[in-house]
């Protein structure tokens, strides 16, 4: 294991090492994962550095370094303080209900911090919070005929529809935003060249339209996984 990720996996499993020099310690790795979170929400996450994150707590950047080695282990100590704990599963929930119940939660997660989005891909280090995300998952499914690595299969395919859905709604912006007026806009040709997109145009003028997405997506992967279960049942059940 590289020193760098070494680094990574004592900030965020402990015990983190006590600055061994200079005055008595003055901040915690929860003050600085917390104001590193509030430049990530107000201005994305390409504004935070240990510049500007040092200088919101008071201190210099040199004393920040005294706690955490670089900007890709202060990244990785932002996502485990603001992702949400995940939800608790319900005693008489079933399996379907638990994982519809992990998705808002994620969904609602990454609405509050879409700097997440970015903070979340590629090979990395998870911290406990994150990696009980994945645990949800895999406890809800187990028991039900699927293997190991299909159970953590559905938990990638759950959380990248999660995040599809979640990147195309910051994409979109909110009401009245330049992004929204070209989504706007695109409807409008849309209706006008109806004899070149006749099907598109039919789908986006029928009725009960809006953003269903999420749960579009979501129940048509739980019917998937629910017809995989019924035949590994079927298949595996007393002859």
């Amino acid at each position: 294991m590289s020193e760098a990720a070494n680094d990574t996996v004592r900030l965020l499993w402990g015990p983190p090492a006590k600055p061994s020099r200079g005055p008595k310690p003055a901040l915690s790795l929860e003050r600085i994962a917390a104001a590193g979170v509030e430049v990530a929400d107000a201005e994305g996450l390409g504004a935070v550095s240990m510049q500007k994150v040092a200088g919101l707590l008071d201190f210099t950047k040199m004393s920040l370094y005294r706690y955490v080695p670089g900007k890709a282990e202060l990244i990785a100590l932002m996502v485990e303080s603001a992702i949400d704990e995940p939800p608790a599963p319900a005693t008489d929930a079933d399996w379907r209900e638990q994982l519809s119940a992990w998705a808002a939660h994620l969904a609602e997660s990454f609405a509050r911090h879409p700097w997440l989005l970015d903070a979340t891909v590629g090979p990395r280090i998870m911290g406990p919070k994150e990696l009980s995300w994945l645990e949800r998952v895999v406890a809800a499914l187990d028991g039900h005929g699927l293997t190991g690595p299909e159970r953590m299969d559905a938990a990638v395919l759950l959380a990248g529809h999660v995040r599809g859905i979640a990147e195309h709604s910051r994409a979109a912006g909110p009401a009245g935003s330049p992004e929204a007026e070209f989504l706007v806009a695109l409807g409008t040709v849309v209706q006008r060249h109806v004899d070149r997109f006749p099907g598109v145009a039919a789908a986006m003028a029928e009725p009960g339209g809006g953003d269903q997405a999420l749960d579009f997506g979501l129940e048509r992967i739980l019917d998937g996984l629910a017809a995989l279960i019924e035949r590994r049942t079927r298949r595996d059940g007393p002859r």
